[in-house]
């Protein structure tokens, strides 16, 4: 299988950033895309919401749902899961893209950033795929695939912001053990993660981060589709870098893919 042409796509936090690149990937292919979101109206500080994003996945030649959703929100999650079911008919792949960030140090996190990390990255991942895999289950080719880094115990990763890495690594161990769980009944659950820092609207909000040296969240996309398209079956419980999947796809100018090729590249948080 090379395309997504008629599968169901669940995306958290597909408003923006690499959850917007992700659907309007799928959407070129003909796929249904649910755009599940919190942002259903404009914010000044972050361009996009639901209803921007549905309106480009059409526009691509998707089929989209816009529902806005707080993934923290047990109700909401399954009540958009089922909204999903009904316009599509099913869910064939669930792409765990919404996170929250606050790279601070201990003294500088305050509780309510740190359970709004934990909430949004770890516990909304298992929502969401509790949640969807009772249709998942169902589908010829399921994949859930997270947003998540390599699990890592190296204490640079963790001393300088520990909520944070805390709650990515809580999205890679809930990876594991959806994998262990539901890799033999043919649900390929798997996690994937940039090699260099990609430029998003949300980075803007991080002070010290020059753009210039990252990349387009086109990469991510790009090698989403290329994990999305693989059988699932037999293929769970990996840690996937978007730079090793597209040169296993054939991939060898990464160029394109730079804000500007002139500047050295930033490699990404956990690698």
């Amino acid at each position: 299988m090379s395309t997504l042409s008629g599968k169901t796509l669940f995306i958290t936090g597909a408003s923006r950033g690499i959850g917007r690149a992700i659907a309007l990937r799928a959407a070129r292919d003909g796929a249904n895309i649910a755009i599940a979101s919190k942002s259903s109206v404009p914010n000044p500080k972050l361009p996009g919401t639901i209803h921007t994003v549905a309106a480009e996945v059409e526009a691509a030649g998707g089929q989209a749902l816009a529902l806005q959703c707080d993934i923290r929100e047990e109700e909401q999650v399954r009540a958009a899961v089922a909204a999903t079911v009904d316009a599509f008919g099913g869910i064939d792949i669930l792409v765990n893209n919404a996170s929250a960030i606050w790279l601070r140090g201990t003294l500088d996190t305050p509780m309510k950033r740190f359970d709004l990390m934990q909430q949004v990255n770890a516990r909304g991942s298992f929502l969401c795929a509790q949640a969807c895999l009772p249709y998942l289950l169902q589908s010829p080719n399921p994949h859930i695939l997270s947003l998540a880094p390599p699990p890592s115990l190296d204490p640079k990763w963790w001393a300088p912001h520990t909520g944070y890495t805390l709650a990515k690594m809580g999205m890679s161990f809930v990876t594991i053990g959806l994998a262990a769980e539901f890799g033999p009944q043919g649900v390929a659950v798997n996690a994937l993660w940039p090699r260099t820092i990609i430029a998003t609207d949300a980075l803007n909000m991080i002070p010290g981060i020059d753009t210039a040296g990252c990349r387009k969240p086109d990469i991510v996309a790009d090698a989403a589709h290329a994990v999305l398209v693989r059988e699932a079956a037999g293929f769970h419980g990996r840690f996937l870098i978007d730079e090793d999947v597209l040169v296993e796809a054939g991939v060898a100018d990464f160029s394109g893919y730079a804000v500007d090729p002139t500047q050295p590249l930033l490699p990404d948080l956990f690698l």
